[in-house]
């Protein structure tokens, strides 16, 4: 077996060390190895001497000698090492590990604290995927610059290709909301896929629990929910009685009616129990006192009140004792969850009646 590229690939790959290379990355399908340059791309039609996977891999090989001065091609030990030990590769270190042509390093350099914008533009260019996406907008500095808005598009063109992936769904709404990038219009096209798959709901449920896009109408005696300074059922009240307390109540129902996944389960009943966050921060002769002060001035909250009580009782582990159990998930798991659901739901259709 020849250990050797081929000359004429020998030499344009020496050509290409001696410019100012940015990233680089390899088209397997058409044997092209392109570089990303000051001037722009160039590409080198790779012509193999043996087998393309064996070829290929001396080709790395050679772009790892050169880069990281490891002749024997990516590391293996960095494979596992550089998505959860990134915090001491340096910019220079990330810079190098695009020049190599190794879709694990890009991915490395993906997850590391250390990404920069212009990183983070090279990077995209050697592998654009919905994974890198969304990881790229966790990072503040990506979401600051152009680069974020970059990333949001793709990922709003590419949501279909999801399909009925809610693991997939749930990270990708969620990056693309953290971003702070997207224009009212995409984050009302992103609403609106809920009503197909209701994962795309629950992001905004933690998220942006407070403006959520299309909201409903008030209920009809919002006005009369007393102002009652401090007093946390008052505040409660008045947060579920308004336009986006409806809209996030009505979400949560239509969520917990039929959930797919496991997770989408616990991802809502955590989002419920940050909304009830004033409730749940008292401890019970705290609770006691302010549901008195508060139905002393307006006695016709009594049932809400409760509704509210058993809102706030809940959150993700109280289905925990169940999922470990199990790994059901759609008409089986929602029969398994069910006493634990039913009650939200009903208590959630309290606080949305109208006359």
């Amino acid at each position: 077996m020849n250990d050797e590229l081929s000359p004429e690939d020998e030499l344009r790959l020496n050509v290409l060390f001696n410019t100012d290379l940015k990233a680089v990355r390899i088209d397997e399908s058409t044997m092209t190895l392109w570089a990303l340059t000051p001037k722009g791309e160039a590409s080198v039609p790779l012509k193999p001497i043996e087998r393309s996977d064996r070829y290929l891999k001396k080709v790395r090989e050679l772009l790892s000698g050169h880069v990281l001065g490891s002749p024997g091609g990516y590391p293996v030990h960095l494979t596992r090492w550089t998505r959860q030990s990134q915090a001491g590769l340096s910019e220079q270190h990330l810079a190098q590990l695009l020049l190599i042509a190794e879709e694990e390093a890009v991915v490395a350099v993906v997850h590391s604290p250390a990404l920069t914008d212009e990183l983070a533009r090279y990077a995209w260019w050697c592998m654009p995927t919905i994974e890198n996406a969304r990881l790229m907008l966790m990072r503040d500095v990506v979401c600051r610059s152009s680069m974020g808005r970059t990333l949001a598009e793709y990922l709003v063109e590419h949501l279909a290709f999801l399909h009925e992936d809610d693991l997939g769904i749930l990270d990708t709404v969620a990056a693309m909301l953290y971003s702070g990038v997207l224009t009212e219009d995409e984050r009302l096209a992103v609403w609106k896929r809920g009503t197909s798959r209701n994962a795309y709901y629950v992001p905004f449920l933690e998220l942006q629990p407070d403006h959520l896009p299309a909201p409903r109408a008030a209920r009809h005696n919002h006005a009369e929910v007393p102002q009652l300074a401090g007093n946390a059922y008052g505040t409660m009240l008045d947060h579920a009685l308004s336009a986006q307390g409806q809209t996030f109540l009505a979400t949560v129902a239509t969520v917990l009616e039929r959930p797919e996944v496991q997770e989408v389960v616990n991802h809502t009943l955590n989002a419920l129990a940050n909304w009830c966050a004033p409730l749940r921060a008292l401890d019970a002769a705290h609770r006691a006192t302010a549901r008195a002060a508060l139905l002393a001035a307006a006695p016709g909250f009594e049932t809400d009140c409760t509704a509210l009580d058993a809102l706030a009782a809940v959150d993700a582990e109280s289905v925990r004792p169940i999922f470990l159990k199990t790994t059901a998930i759609g008409s089986l798991m929602r029969r398994k969850i069910q006493p634990v659901v039913d009650p939200l739901v009903e208590a959630i259709a309290v606080l949305r009646r109208q006359p």
